[in-house]
């Protein structure tokens, strides 16, 4: 099936932020499934996030969220370069991790990354993190958070 709408592979290519020659091959591979072409891209993005995994990621953010004024996180992940530090995809992830730290409180990163995550509770927030990482092409990891309650007694 070499005859790929490419609004297809635009639509698979913006979904992954794999490149256009890998979501069209996606594509034909999948026979013009596109469910089983999405599946397929995430797990080579996966496949690739493991591999950078053991890359030393020394830049990034901390990301800050208060809700309600009762609620308060900050949590610092990391990158491996400023470049990616500065994206707006990189920044909405950090966004999004404060989100569900104040939502969730995860006792820590082990049990942040194996929490569904609340935007989407398919996948876990290990996974979303992975997207990202298959994404923007560099380790990235969630190296610590605090979440502080008002009037929380300990």
């Amino acid at each position: 099936m070499a005859n790929i709408p490419i609004d297809d592979i635009k639509k698979l290519r913006e979904l992954t932020g794999a490149g256009l020659t890998d979501s069209k091959q996606a594509l034909v591979d999948s026979k013009g499934d596109f469910d089983k072409a999405v599946a397929a891209m995430r797990k080579k993005g996966f496949d690739k996030a493991t591999k950078r995994a053991e890359r030393a990621a020394g830049a990034g953010l901390i990301g800050s969220y208060v809700h309600d004024g009762r609620i308060g996180v900050l949590v610092e992940v990391n990158c491996e370069t400023d470049f990616v530090a500065k994206t707006e995809e990189f920044k909405e992830l950090v966004k999004d991790l404060c989100l569900h730290v104040a939502a969730s409180d995860p006792k820590d990163a082990k049990e942040l990354q194996e929490q569904p995550f609340v935007k989407d509770p398919a996948i876990t927030v290990g996974d979303y993190v992975k997207q990202h990482i298959a994404k923007l092409g560099e380790n990235i990891v969630v190296r610590r958070f605090s979440r502080l309650v008002l009037d929380e007694s300990n």
